[in-house]
């Protein structure tokens, strides 16, 4: 195999790594899944990668053979009032390839979505399925709330990755799994419910849909 397995996340000087044992835990599911050896000391490398005094985006890759390599940047946390405006591009996942069920280098629909709208048009552009299924956005969970302010988010049969954050929330009762089409964002916009992106890096950002 000639990709690589990705964890990205954040690290704060007060509370260390977010979500750290979930990340931990999805790249050793990938790696059984996709028959990769488990990962070498990947604690002790993300551990040795940060230091300082201002939050960083920590990305782990683990190759084939187990190998971890680990990369930060600064990472400006985002206010609450934070607002991303979304489309829908016309790049579609497919439901049934379980490869991008894992958080790998093969991103070539991701990165033909993103393509299809300049950084001036969209900060974040969705994906649909093979059915008309939303499914992801490029590098975000999708979350609609319901009349309840429950959050819906697409199951993992429309074809998506299972996201830390996305995992929490479930966990914690405040999202639920729901097949959704682009009339149900249309449909809660109109009605004033609110759109969320997200990820473990990010949290959750309200999102505009254009």
């Amino acid at each position: 195999m000639d990709f690589s397995l990705i964890e990205t996340m954040r690290w704060t000087p007060e509370d260390g790594f977010v979500r750290l044992e979930q990340h931990l835990r999805r790249l050793s599911r990938s790696a059984d899944a996709l028959g990769f050896r488990q990962p070498q000391d990947a604690r002790r490398a993300l551990d040795d990668a940060v230091d300082g005094d201002e939050p960083l985006r920590v990305r782990l890759v683990m190759s084939f053979r187990g190998k971890i390599e680990v990369t930060t940047a600064p990472f400006v946390i985002q206010s609450p009032e934070t607002v991303w405006k979304v489309r829908i591009g016309t790049t579609k996942l497919k439901s049934d390839d379980p490869l991008y069920r894992h958080k790998t280098s093969r991103r070539e629909p991701y990165e033909a979505a993103r393509a299809e709208f300049s950084a001036d048009e969209a900060d974040e552009v969705l994906l649909t399925n093979e059915r008309g299924e939303m499914c992801e956005g490029t590098i975000t969970n999708l979350f609609v709330e319901d009349q309840e302010g429950m959050l819906m988010t697409p199951p993992i049969t429309s074809g998506i990755l299972p996201g830390v954050l996305r995992a929490d929330l479930i966990r914690e009762r405040r999202a639920k799994g729901a097949v959704l089409k682009p009339a149900d964002l249309e449909e809660a916009m109109t009605a004033g419910r609110r759109i969320f992106v997200g990820n473990s890096l990010r949290g959750l950002i309200q999102a505009e849909l254009l």
